[in-house]
């Protein structure tokens, strides 16, 4: 079904030349896709996984502005990222679920005191525009207690509670292609970009993993927005320094927050993050040196977030028997060599260090948008190529009727007629893409392997798979399930509330 649209794409691409060629499909190379697209330059974008594969969809899920950006006095960060999470609830408000956050404090902790996060929140709402999803506010003791009532009282002050956005990162990624591709942008996922010459034109050597073919594709400029994989591309001048950030899911009777509760952890902070039958805990934030290509949580991470979720949830008693399914991605920061990771700045980079060859790298989720803006003012001023005012941050993704049919927060029903639309119109061509990426059924549903057989019953139907590719399929889901499962953790948390208390 989607195969034979593939061919077509492939051959238009060589046809080239581009103006732009985008190396890439995660969010930010998505944007760029888009932006380019709505600008009408003639852009293809190439993956070597499937779209949005790496940390564009293993992140927290938040369109936020960091609030503990605040006390490292990061300000204009925080307002960039603050004003764009509001564009992107208007272009995507399927996408874009307003959250509220509860932050308690305690006692003797140094590092958030409360009338600090007072004053931090009304400035949070400030930078905003005083447009936020919701009002700042801060509750008594008391006011906590009803809340959230499973925290420890001991120490207890009070709380602060402010508003950022809950999003569906991977969907996030998908619908923005779909939207470069409704303005003409040209999109392969499994296509690897292996070199460039530069001539008149840069003249690039694709790989097609699908098919093991090679071609080549002529285009003025190129964006490497390659994220953890930016500095080892040819041309490339990034320098990053990589940090690991661990997710878990368990069952939202577990721990049954209704707004996000904000845990700390030292100068860091954790999240619990309600999401329909789920509860997300994360993240931490380890330096990393590992491979790119397999990036799995250890126990030491799951063991790390149980404990500071039992002490802030002591009632709880979580233990490795309660993840559902843990999730671990790479945050491409710009390279320091000094601070702690938490500390890195999350800002972005955009450099053009030889004719027509660009690098994005940094930033953020929520500044993905913004970035892919300011990459193509600077490309088009410096090329002084044709091309349309920046619209992307009035024309909506998707069309009204059209967006939130199969792409929300939560997962949509496991159907055929589900799984037919993102193997026609979604470049879902192997299993794993259609049960991480698309729907979100990996990291929800309690009975994925079962799920997992029926979908790949659908899909070998649509892409004609022989009986040995749906076993492989099936195979390598598998494979995914069993390393995001905790099955043989021993982690467990402290077990006195006392200890707990203190520990806050």
């Amino acid at each position: 079904m989607r195969i034979a649209w593939r061919a077509t794409t492939r051959r238009t691409l060589e046809g080239g030349p581009l103006d732009l060629l985008v190396i890439g499909g995660g969010i930010v190379g998505a944007g760029v896709a888009r932006d380019a697209a709505m600008r009408g330059l003639k852009v293809g974008l190439v993956e070597q996984h499937d779209f949005a594969f790496g940390t564009s969809s293993r992140s927290s899920r938040l369109l936020h502005g960091g609030i503990r950006y605040l006390t490292q006095g990061r300000i204009g960060l925080v307002r960039e990222a603050s004003v764009e999470k509001r564009i992107i609830h208007q272009i995507a408000p399927h996408l874009a679920q307003p959250l509220p956050f509860v932050f308690p404090t305690y006692a003797g902790n140094r590092n958030w005191v409360l009338w600090q996060l007072k004053f931090g929140v009304k400035l949070y709402d400030l930078l905003c525009g005083g447009r936020n999803f919701g009002r700042s506010s801060w509750l008594s003791r008391n006011e906590v207690r009803e809340k959230i009532p499973g925290l420890p009282q001991t120490n207890l002050q009070g709380a602060v509670r402010y508003f950022d956005g809950f999003t569906n990162d991977a969907r996030l990624v998908i619908d923005t292609l779909r939207s470069a591709a409704n303005h003409g942008a040209m999109l392969l996922n499994y296509c690897r970009f292996t070199g460039a010459t530069r001539r008149d034109n840069w003249e690039c050597e694709v790989e097609d993993l699908m098919t093991e073919g090679r071609f080549q594709v002529r285009t003025q400029a190129v964006v490497n927005a390659t994220g953890p994989w930016a500095d080892s591309l040819p041309h490339s001048r990034v320098k990053l320094r990589l940090t690991k950030g661990v997710h878990i899911i368990v069952e939202h009777a577990r721990l049954p927050v209704t707004d996000a509760v904000v845990m700390t952890a030292g100068k860091r902070i954790l999240f619990a993050i309600p999401w329909g039958q789920r509860t997300i805990v994360g993240t931490t934030d380890t330096d990393y040196d590992g491979s790119l290509e397999e990036v799995t949580p250890n126990e030491d991470d799951i063991f790390y977030i149980l404990k500071i979720a039992n002490q802030f949830f002591p009632a709880a008693q979580l233990t490795g028997n309660d993840v559902i399914r843990a999730w671990a991605g790479l945050r491409p920061l710009l390279a320091e060599r000094n601070g702690e990771p938490s500390e890195i700045s999350r800002s972005h980079e955009i450099t053009n260090p030889e004719p027509g060859w660009w690098d994005v790298a940094g930033g953020k989720l929520t500044t993905y948008r913004l970035m892919a803006e300011q990459t193509l003012d600077r490309i088009v001023g410096s090329l002084r190529l044709a091309a349309k005012p920046c619209r992307t941050a009035i024309e909506p993704l998707l069309p009204a009727g059209d967006a939130g049919k199969f792409s929300g927060i939560l997962p949509p029903e496991t159907t055929r007629h589900t799984v037919e639309h993102f193997v026609a119109n979604e470049w879902a061509f192997r299993l794993e893409d259609v049960m991480t990426r698309r729907t979100s059924w990996h990291n929800y549903l309690s009975d994925v392997q079962q799920k997992a057989e029926q979908v790949a019953n659908w899909m070998g139907e649509l892409l004609g798979w022989s009986g040995e590719r749906r076993a492989e399929e099936l195979r390598r889901y598998h494979g995914l399930v069993e390393s995001n499962r905790v099955n043989n953790c021993e982690a467990t948390a402290l077990s006195k509330t006392t200890q707990n208390a203190r520990a806050l």
